[in-house]
């Protein structure tokens, strides 16, 4: 096991990354739920994995350029609420934390929309709370 995998996932379940999103982000497994896949995009972002971010992102609401213009170091997730709407419809309701170069710390206060379309999960848009 690489080191890189053996460290703790950003997302903040406690689990090994190889043993949670880095499984997804390997390409290996794909997110069964709506907050798998959240969490996964977190910690696509806290590691610099905007190909995930673009890759399960609805083609109609992605946007051209996913950098934030300054480096953003990603802090902690929590996730306050998952909610299955219908088989391919969910929201998911989370806080991430971050520290972007001379802006200083943050909070995003979210809560996302997800759909499924042909079998897999994907981000569509948020509000941000």
């Amino acid at each position: 096991m690489s080191k890189k995998m053996s460290a703790m996932c950003p997302c903040g379940s406690g689990k090994f990354l190889q043993d949670c999103c880095g499984r997804f982000l390997s390409g290996t497994a794909y997110p069964q739920s709506a907050e798998e896949l959240m969490r996964s995009r977190y910690t696509a972002y806290a590691t610099g994995r905007l190909d995930w971010v673009r890759r399960t992102w609805a083609g109609e609401t992605v946007p051209q350029d996913l950098s934030s213009g300054e480096p953003i170091k990603w802090l902690g997730l929590k996730v306050v609420s998952s909610r299955l709407i219908d088989e391919t419809h969910a929201q998911v309701e989370f806080v991430a934390r971050g520290r972007a170069g001379s802006s200083g710390a943050f909070r995003m206060h979210e809560r996302s929309r997800f759909e499924k379309r042909d079998g897999q999960w994907l981000y569509v848009d948020g509000d941000q709370l």
